[in-house]
């Protein structure tokens, strides 16, 4: 499974559920987050500030891209035979591309919105309660600090979610996260 955007919030999670259910995983991020991916289950790893995934020649079955501007045509061609597509953060051009090269092509593009039913809300409550799955938290920002934490975030430095705490709190994470601080 390749994930694209792994070191960022969505792509954390990913890696741990993909590594848990036995998925080998590389993940495409800056080298900042090597460290973190592959602590989370990532297997290899693949800095775009430098290399392109897109040109190793490689294929897999799953890709599952959280990058909004990333090269649609490149990365859906780097399925196997019956893999898959999933894009997380789709602009409406990628909305259409995965539309028309579903039914038009022998490719599989899916945008992916969280089910959240019953039954995927219960597996997932599972594998948190197994300490399978942890919540990664970058930095704790008070309210008032919110454009800094907008700017953290837009930095893309980030190892991990930021978070927004409203009303008192004392910022300390929350129970079974990880703070990296």
């Amino acid at each position: 499974m390749l994930i694209n955007g792994a070191g960022g919030s969505i792509g954390a999670h990913a890696i741990q559920i993909a590594h848990t259910m036995g998925a080998q995983v590389t993940a495409v991020d800056s080298k900042i987050k090597e460290d973190l991916v592959r602590r989370l289950g990532a297997s290899d790893f693949v800095d775009y500030t430098t290399d392109d995934v897109t040109t190793m020649g490689r294929k897999f079955d799953v890709i599952f891209d959280m990058v909004a501007g990333s090269p649609y045509r490149r990365l859906i061609n780097m399925r196997q035979p019956g893999g898959r597509y999933l894009h997380s953060n789709p602009r409406l051009s990628v909305l259409l591309r995965s539309v028309l090269t579903t039914r038009l092509t022998d490719k599989s593009a899916t945008v992916a919105f969280a089910p959240e039913t019953r039954e995927a809300l219960a597996t997932l409550t599972e594998m948190i309660e197994a300490g399978k799955i942890r919540s990664i938290v970058d930095r704790i920002y008070p309210m008032a600090e919110v454009a800094e934490a907008h700017r953290r975030v837009e930095t893309e430095q980030r190892l991990g979610a930021v978070v927004i705490t409203i009303g008192e709190r004392d910022g300390s994470p929350a129970e079974g996260s990880m703070h990296l601080e």
